[in-house]
């Protein structure tokens, strides 16, 4: 044990005024951006309001002997997370798949700035019950994550899905191998989703096949796997275009495309880069994310 009191590390992204006050410059000019687009600047403001309520209530929550810190989202990838750091996502339910890999065992408390407006699946709580969670046990639900592994050792966490393909979205080639099998192709692309992502991404493949793999729970070890639009020809095979894997099964790809990427959870910016001849193994992840 490091001895050291509990961290809350506060995640949040910046709100849509200030971005658009960052961008245009003043109230005024962002108001007739948004006119032009049919928008209002009293929706956007109570919207920041709002995320400023829950950001100042939360941030009252954290226990007086507690450590604290705070990170935006762009800033993630270069945040250095503690063993003892209980972090507090106060946003979107894409906001803690945003931060989930960069964990490793950390305690996540989900919390809604603006109930109702989101889904509401991993930010459950309301600002006015993060005082509670904090000074209670801590006891969450570990849900699945996936990984993808280059051969050269870099490696990439993802909560929801992991897609390996082409940066935009072009015909990718590459061999892909899974349960012994091997097939040659060219596509837009591979998804691999956990049970959290399979109402996403993956449920909008699955919605388009005759008959999809099973979906898996978000707390199975278990991910599904899709292949995106493959082009059967005399050099490319269509046969393997979905499935599961389990337990320590892998689905790898080596790269006959000279610039494929990896990226989870939908941040682009933070992707695995890979070149002709590249191996990447992709397969259920060691780690969990602990949600409260």
């Amino acid at each position: 044990m490091s001895g050291l009191a509990p961290r809350a590390v506060v995640v949040s992204r910046p709100s849509e005024l200030s971005s658009l006050l960052a961008r245009h410059g003043t109230r005024g000019a962002a108001a007739f951006f948004l006119k032009s687009r049919g928008r209002d600047l009293d929706e956007v403001t109570a919207r920041d309001a709002a995320l400023t309520s829950a950001l100042t209530a939360v941030g009252a929550a954290i226990p007086a002997d507690w450590r604290r810190g705070h990170v935006s989202r762009e800033d993630l990838p270069r945040f250095l997370f503690g063993p003892e750091d209980v972090v507090v996502v106060v946003g979107q339910d894409g906001l803690v798949a945003n931060v989930a890999k960069y964990l490793d065992g950390q305690r996540v408390i989900g919390v809604d700035p603006e109930p109702g407006r989101n889904a509401g699946v991993l930010v459950r709580h309301q600002p006015a019950a993060v005082a509670g969670l904090l000074r209670g046990d801590l006891s969450g639900e570990a849900r699945t994550m996936v990984v993808a592994r280059l051969d050269d050792g870099q490696q990439l966490y993802g909560l929801n899905e992991i897609f390996i393909g082409d940066a935009g979205h072009q015909s990718a080639r590459y061999v892909l191998s899974v349960s012994s099998s091997v097939e040659r192709q060219s596509s837009s692309g591979l998804i691999v989703g956990t049970g959290t992502g399979a109402t996403g991404w993956c449920a909008s493949i699955a919605r388009d096949r005759a008959t999809p793999p099973p979906m898996p729970a978000p707390a199975d070890p278990a991910v599904c796997w899709f292949v995106r639009e493959a082009w059967p020809s005399p050099a490319t095979g269509a046969s393997l275009v979905g499935g599961v894997l389990s337990g320590a099964q892998s689905l790898e790809l080596t790269s006959e495309s000279e610039r494929l990427v990896a990226f989870a959870d939908g941040v682009e910016a933070d992707a695995l880069q890979m070149t002709w001849g590249q191996r990447i193994t992709v397969t259920v992840a060691d780690r969990r994310l602990q949600l409260i």
